[in-house]
């Protein structure tokens, strides 16, 4: 899949470490290695333990720095440490974006670079300026905007994502369909709170 995504024209990918058969470290490493190996375009790791059940160590990250296109990770372990710690063993090379819209700029402030957001598909210029100014250490800016967007953020994730998102690119004017199942249409109590905060 990532061989075909590169031939249609994908410049980077993004890969989910796996679940239901979790895996050893080393298993992590043979895993993305070999996609690394079989697929010449960057490649992002994704830790999202939550959704997996498999946390990615950062002895694992540290390993991975050395492969060439394997360029950061998308974190979303809620572990806000973690940042500290990859960016110690991994260096300033290995990017780490978050994947919480709630630990943007307390990620940014430990040397994140960025966020992988939900949010952004309904704020994207608020997010933007977020980001921005929290990478120009203007974080009274930056917190501003995370404590303005964090009622957001809860809603967004009221239930389980993508539901609320999908609702709320509805409310706001883009209709991107109903989710698959086993994910259903968001409930209506939480639907009329989103209506209301983005009225």
């Amino acid at each position: 899949l990532s061989q075909y995504a590169k031939e249609v024209g994908a410049d980077a990918h993004l890969q989910v470490t796996p679940y239901y058969n979790k895996t050893t470290q080393k298993g992590l490493i043979k895993h993305y290695t070999m996609i690394a190996e079989a697929v010449n375009i960057p490649i992002i790791l994704y830790n999202v333990p939550s959704r997996t059940g498999l946390d990615i160590p950062v002895s694992v990250y540290k390993r991975l720095s050395y492969v060439p296109n394997i360029i950061g990770v998308k974190e979303a372990s809620a572990d806000i440490t973690k940042v500290i710690k990859i960016k110690k063993e991994c260096g300033q090379d290995f990017t780490v974006w978050t994947g919480n819209d709630d630990l943007i700029v307390p990620s940014v402030s430990l040397g994140g670079q960025g966020v992988i957001s939900v949010l952004s598909n309904v704020c994207p210029a608020e997010t933007a300026a977020m980001v921005n100014a929290a990478l120009a250490g203007d974080f009274d800016t930056a917190a501003a905007l995370q404590c303005q967007l964090q009622p957001l953020v809860e809603l967004l994730f009221c239930e389980v994502n993508p539901i609320p998102v999908k609702a709320a690119m509805k409310c706001i004017g883009y209709d991107c369909g109903g989710c698959r199942l086993p994910l259903t249409n968001l409930q209506p109590k939480n639907l009329h709170k989103l209506q209301a905060l983005l009225g």
